[in-house]
């Protein structure tokens, strides 16, 4: 690691007061030269901000990295390169993929990195974000190959997880560290979309008969109680009566209602089994 090297500065400010001093001389040529130097070594001032990290060169070969701040490099001799180490992110553009129950699927997603190792981003891949942006699309085809539709779609984070780690994996070498990879939308051909829309309906269906079965079978369970507990106490069916004629009595429908106490149907039942 470089930190702001302290000889470079030193050289910096050398070169100002070289520039400075011959300027101050009387000869023309001289000033001249003091006004080049000046320019020159102004030229060399950058600065590397908090998130970033400067990889420098100097004659084309690596020197090393540099902090955040104020830094200067001798121009034409050395050269910087500023690497970002914020989270960034890659729109991965949607493409057509095949399931592995062969269903043709458009997917995109969105891949979230960080360059971990700014020299490695630098030395051992050409365009990092673009490598990785490549490399994802060609994992992403992979993966989702070797899952069928139901999986794919119910277990979303699951493939996403998967791609993420085998992307992190190979660019590790190139100081990559991948974050996280989500899958954005799943299009599906019109005539899957139309058969899960059926399929959903009819399983919808399918939970209200059962819950409309469930809901009957425990209305005679509760019926064939009540009517066991009235058969046995004779004074509930007097209570049910009347409580059947207050409902009938606050309806405001004109309506003949024929009472009969119960004594003579009681009656009417023996003669008729005497008979019989």
């Amino acid at each position: 690691m470089v930190r702001a090297n302290p000889i470079q500065m030193i050289a910096f400010f050398a070169l100002l007061l070289i520039g400075a001093g011959l300027f101050l001389v009387g000869d023309i040529n001289l000033k001249i030269i003091g006004v080049l130097i000046v320019i020159y070594a102004l030229a060399g001032i950058r600065i590397i901000y908090q998130y970033e990290k400067g990889v420098l060169f100097t004659l084309g070969k690596y020197q090393g990295l540099l902090d955040a701040g104020l830094v200067w490099v001798a121009p034409v001799i050395q050269t910087l390169r500023k690497i970002d180490l914020r989270i960034q992110t890659i729109d991965l553009p949607k493409q057509e993929v095949i399931t592995k129950d062969n269903v043709p699927v458009k997917i995109n997603a969105t891949v979230f990195f960080r360059v971990q190792y700014p020299d490695k981003a630098v030395l051992n891949v050409e365009d990092y974000k673009y490598a990785t942006m490549m490399y994802s699309q060609t994992v992403l085809r992979d993966v989702i190959g070797g899952v069928e539709l139901d999986g794919l779609l119910e277990k979303r984070d699951e493939v996403a997880e998967s791609i993420r780690k085998i992307v992190d994996e190979i660019t590790d070498e190139w100081g990559i560290d991948v974050t996280g990879v989500r899958l954005q939308d799943i299009e599906l051909p019109e005539e899957m979309r139309r058969a899960m829309a059926r399929q959903a309906e009819a399983e919808r269906e399918r939970r209200a008969v059962i819950i409309k079965s469930e809901g009957e079978i425990k209305a005679a369970e509760n019926l064939t109680k009540a009517g066991e507990m009235i058969a046995k106490t004779p004074e509930a069916l007097h209570l049910r009566t009347l409580h059947t004629l207050a409902e009938i009595s606050s309806d405001p429908n004109q309506k003949f209602v024929i009472l009969l106490p119960v004594e003579i149907l009681k009656s009417f039942l023996k003669n008729k089994g005497k008979k019989s």
